[in-house]
């Protein structure tokens, strides 16, 4: 069934709006902390990949933001524009996250995310996962993520779908501010 673009760019505000709430409660950007995964660090990440949907490539886009409540312990939200195909496909992704600091180079990470998919021309569906893997030192302030992810759709007929579930790698640079 078709679906209007509205409700995509709601979503779209919704996550400004939850951007804008967070940075408030933690004092903004530039509130001091002991380290990059310490209670009240607040991190922003750049998504840039490829995806595949529909049998056909796409290029993914995106970026997020989160703000650890605890030391290790984030909560954020990350979105993501797939573009170079049709139909477009946009993702909004709620997500908790903790980090074990293991060492300043080397810390692994476990998290949990749900994730609302907007398709343009389709029901928006949705979806829930896990995520594992480790973020590695590569700058004062940055550091790349390499992991794997688990991602299951919600109310999912394998009539419709050729799979309810996928698995993928991650790769992303994340900047502690």
């Amino acid at each position: 069934m078709r679906r209007p673009m509205r409700t995509i760019r709601t979503s779209w505000w919704l996550v400004s709006f939850a951007a804008l709430l967070v940075l408030g409660a933690s004092g903004g950007l530039g509130a001091a902390h002991a380290g990059p995964f310490s209670r009240g660090s607040t991190q922003i990440s750049l998504i840039v990949g490829n995806g595949r949907a529909f049998d056909q490539n796409y290029t993914v886009y995106g970026g997020g933001f989160s703000y650890y409540l605890r030391d290790g312990l984030a909560v954020g939200v990350d979105a993501e524009t797939w573009r170079g195909a049709t139909p477009t496909i946009d993702k909004v992704s709620p997500h908790a996250n903790f980090v074990w600091r293991l060492s300043p180079e080397f810390n692994p990470y476990l998290g949990a995310f749900y994730r609302h998919v907007g398709i343009e021309g389709y029901d928006d569906r949705n979806s829930y996962g896990v995520r594992a893997g480790v973020y590695m030192r590569s700058g004062r302030r940055a550091y790349l993520g390499a992991g794997i992810v688990y991602d299951r759709l919600l109310n999912c007929d394998t009539a419709v779908y050729k799979e309810c579930s996928t698995t993928y790698p991650e790769f992303h640079l994340v900047f502690t501010i």
